[in-house]
């Protein structure tokens, strides 16, 4: 996967979050002249209904932020493959991760034979001297993804994080429950999908202006995560070339 692509896909997906909002908008703006209609039809659209569209949003939110994380350590293993790299060019960090995922140390309730599996495979990879051909990347952390997240596993792969001030700031900025963006969003997704928060609940008091906030300070921190993953793929994946880490931005 070039750069290139993965920053199609964030634009590709962040365009369809823009299209919702656009609609949030819409429905709003109607609400002015008391209950929207739909087009045609005598059906009107409730002060019930509309909190359920606006919480929607934080799903699709949400989608976009863990499908990002995904997608940019997909383009890392891929960028290894690519380049068939053998694991002693790897950058350190990324070497260990190539370790962890290769003898499957992260699996605590692995059986032991499968567990020797697994170490001697790495083992005749490395005495073979052999390129990388199948690397998948474990990032843990399902359903859990918030910028606190996203900055710990870049650290963890080496991946320099180049957030700007004003874009790090917002992402932080209290919204609402003392949460900034991105973990309001990780949770009022989490409230939803277990069901501890009805969609009617999850955007009480919420008014289209703040979700607009919201989008604007989400996407604008995702923009710069992938632009960082980017310019790794291209030159931090090698030894002698890896980042430190650090985000940027004061955090």
């Amino acid at each position: 996967m070039q750069p290139s692509e993965l920053e199609g896909f964030f634009e590709e997906r962040f365009a369809e979050i823009r299209t919702y909002l656009e609609l949030l908008e819409e429905v709003d703006r109607a609400s002015a002249d008391g209950a929207p209609r739909l087009k045609r039809t005598d059906a009107k659209i409730s002060p019930e209904q509309k909190r359920i569209l606006n919480s929607s949003l934080y799903l699709q939110l949400y989608n976009l932020v863990e499908a990002t994380v995904s997608r940019c350590l997909d383009g890392v293993a891929a960028a290894v493959a690519a380049d068939q790299m053998k694991p002693n060019e790897l950058a350190p960090a990324l070497r260990r991760e190539w370790v962890r995922s290769t003898a499957r140390t992260h699996i605590v309730d692995l059986k032991p034979e499968k567990r020797l599996e697994a170490a001697l495979a790495m083992c005749e990879h490395l005495v073979g001297q052999l390129p990388i051909e199948n690397f998948s990347i474990d990032p843990g952390g399902g359903g859990n993804w918030d910028d606190s997240a996203i900055e710990k596993l870049s650290n963890r792969f080496g991946c320099n994080l180049s957030i700007s001030e004003d874009v790090s700031t917002a992402a932080k900025r209290h919204i609402r429950d003392d949460m900034g963006a991105l973990k309001l969003v990780k949770d009022r997704r989490n409230g939803l999908a277990h069901g501890s928060l009805s969609f009617v609940d999850c955007s009480d008091g919420v008014t289209v202006s703040e979700l607009q906030k919201t989008v604007e300070a989400v996407g604008d921190y995702l923009e710069e995560v992938v632009k960082s993953f980017a310019g790794f793929i291209q030159s931090g994946i090698k030894v002698g070339n890896s980042a430190t880490g650090k985000v940027a931005a004061t955090v």
